[in-house]
């Protein structure tokens, strides 16, 4: 199976393929004078879910972690039979990921694109090479720029020692065009206070809410994204949207701009309907932007994000945490990174997690907090 990992776990040598971001082949078809949407490449989804340009990737974390303990770690029995360091397969429903003692990621670096981490349930704590550090989750989402490179690291910290701690989130990979890939990297949170909610109830009395992570849907906008994010112009339409649809709920996506490449992912739910084409839960597709499309929940609730945006159209090489335009810069990379460590790692431990007793902030680089 694949894992984010698997993009961060090898720093020595570089290996790479290439690819030229364009846009693909999305159309309507006439039926009785009428267009009727295409819908493409309707796939299974893994851990792993493939993404159009500008996107990279896209991640979806979900574990059924246990009560916590006073490290705000799993009991240590929970651990016996698992691959601690790369612990990937899920056992008792949920995964320690790279963590020894609480579950996520440890310190690694990246450069040259964005994460954006939009978590559902459960806690992240972000410590960063520039001594910025955050604990954010429930709604939040955390927007990275790695710009010309960082380290962080992203714990999971199991603070309920009184009950199970559900975690569920997104990391979405947002690619930097080669204009942007050096610029200085920083994080903005956008609080769940702050996320707008288009709410729509259809003629039959169904709700569809649709949190708007970034981009425009109907009269609502999305807080505006870090300054040298492609989503931060207007024109490339990015849209980041996380929709609950109540069983039998209708809805209609309005069309984007011609160009755009917008793709749909069915999460959680039984089935979904996408003008003709039907899908099962836990599957994608890609479907047109330029036009309206009406989408029909099933007999569940449904659960779906969606991606579009205009594509960044440049070469996209990419080895391990680095994403850059050629070879030569990914092995510059390498280079820099073993030279500086991105500014050295300011935290006594690789994956620092924050106290058990400690609320939602973040503190930036420049020494501003914000306190939820």
């Amino acid at each position: 199976m694949k894992n984010r990992r698997s993009f961060i776990k090898k720093i020595i040598a570089v290996s790479s393929s290439t690819a030229l971001g364009g846009l693909k082949g999305i159309s309507s078809t006439k039926i009785n004078g009428m267009n009727t949407p295409e819908v493409k490449n309707i796939k299974p989804l893994g851990f792993q879910w493939e993404t159009s340009d500008p996107f990279l990737f896209c991640v979806h974390h979900e574990d059924f972690f246990p009560k916590g303990n006073a490290n705000m770690g799993p009991d240590p029995g929970h651990l016996k039979g698992r691959q601690i360091g790369q612990d990937f397969l899920i056992k008792d429903g949920w995964r320690m990921y790279h963590g020894q003692k609480v579950p996520g990621f440890p310190s690694h670096p990246h450069r040259g694109f964005e994460t954006v981490t939009v978590v559902r349930k459960g806690m992240v704590d972000h410590s960063d090479s520039l001594g910025a550090s955050g604990r954010y989750g429930h709604g939040d989402t955390q927007w990275m720029t790695a710009g010309k490179g960082i380290q962080h690291a992203e714990m999971f910290p199991l603070i309920n020692q009184d009950k199970e701690n559900p975690l569920e989130l997104f990391q979405i990979w947002l690619n930097l065009p080669k204009a942007k890939k050096f610029v200085e990297p920083h994080f903005k949170m956008l609080w769940a206070d702050s996320i707008p909610v288009f709410d729509l109830t259809d003629e039959n009395g169904k709700q569809t809410k649709v949190e708007i992570i970034a981009g425009t849907l109907g009269q609502y906008s999305a807080p505006p994204p870090p300054p040298d994010s492609w989503a931060a112009d207007s024109t490339n339409e990015v849209g980041i949207w996380n929709a609950k649809m109540e069983a039998w709920a209708h809805w209609t996506l309005p069309e984007a701009s011609e160009g755009i490449i917008r793709t749909i992912y069915f999460y959680k739910g039984n089935k979904l309907k996408i003008g003709d084409a039907e899908l099962d839960n836990y599957h994608s597709a890609e479907i047109p932007a330029d036009m309206e499309i009406i989408i029909e929940s099933g007999d569940e609730d449904s659960h779906i994000l969606i991606l579009q945006g205009k594509p960044i159209a440049e070469p996209v090489v990419q080895h391990g945490p680095f994403v850059m335009n050629t070879r030569q810069e990914i092995q510059q990379a390498f280079d820099d990174y073993q030279r500086t460590e991105f500014g050295g790692w300011p935290w006594p431990v690789s994956g620092p997690v924050h106290p058990i007793d400690q609320g939602r902030f973040a503190k930036h680089a420049d020494g501003r907090i914000e306190n939820k």
